[in-house]
């Protein structure tokens, strides 16, 4: 009892006295669940072939925001980096988010395949990058390049594989925004990933910045990457809804 007490008492002091990693974990906590309850209540404005793709976009939130919960607890009590917790999350969302890619492109003639291709692609970058992060310095260089090939892949597909040729078909100026909008969050906001995990001990920019301040960009970068990549679906769903 004097335990939890006492770690909660902690927790509390370092969102008192302005610890921005404690701050950011509370806030991605907030703006995950709101935008997840934002995208199942406005699933009934949109046709019915992208309900799903809404429903999609607040699991992704959903899910992100229970992890949320538990990694802002783990580490008001703790001070250490929840590693654990958020590869669990990304494991989830991030494939979800690759069948966000699937059902966008449904409409205007997306296969099976391009869907399979990208959820093992990301698969290979989240489970490499969670070896390379915990097996230790002398090998987490060697894993984050298999991880950062899983990367590439993914970038690959948007920029000029089956997913962006759809699009560039699809005669759709709501999916052509939207398409455009993503490749901006894979290139630059799910690039901050990568660079975090190059800040670690042995890695190619080690001793760029402070460790613990990886969790901070993790963070940021979360929150604006689901929350920002639901948005756009949001936005093709309602123009797409709207013709109708």
């Amino acid at each position: 009892m004097n335990f939890t007490l006492t770690s909660e008492l902690v927790g509390l002091d370092r969102i008192i006295n302005s610890d921005p990693i404690a701050i950011t974990f509370f806030i991605g906590y907030m703006a995950m669940f709101a935008s997840s309850v934002f995208f199942f209540m406005e699933r009934g404005s949109v046709d019915g072939k992208w309900k799903l793709s809404l429903l999609v976009s607040g699991l992704i939130t959903g899910i992100a925001a229970v992890h949320y919960y538990y990694m802002r607890d783990f580490y008001l009590q703790t001070g250490a980096s929840p590693t654990a917790f958020r590869y669990v999350d990304w494991t989830l969302t991030v494939p979800l988010m690759c069948v966000e890619f699937y059902l966008l492109t449904k409409p205007f003639g997306a296969k099976g395949g391009t869907l399979f291709k990208l959820i093992v692609a990301s698969l290979v970058m989240l489970v490499t990058g969670y070896i390379g992060e915990t097996s230790g310095v002398e090998s987490n260089m060697m894993w984050g390049i298999f991880s950062t090939l899983g990367y590439l892949y993914i970038v690959y597909e948007v920029f000029a594989g089956d997913v962006a040729k759809l699009s560039k078909d699809s005669n759709s100026p709501a999916l052509g925004r939207a398409m455009f909008l993503l490749k901006i969050f894979i290139t630059l906001g799910w690039s901050i990933y990568p660079i975090g995990y190059m800040v670690l001990p042995g890695n190619l920019l080690s001793g760029a910045f402070e460790v613990s301040s990886i969790d901070l960009f993790y963070n940021l970068a979360d929150a604006i990457n689901k929350i920002g990549f639901g948005l756009v679906i949001y936005s093709v769903a309602v123009a797409e809804s709207s013709k109708k």
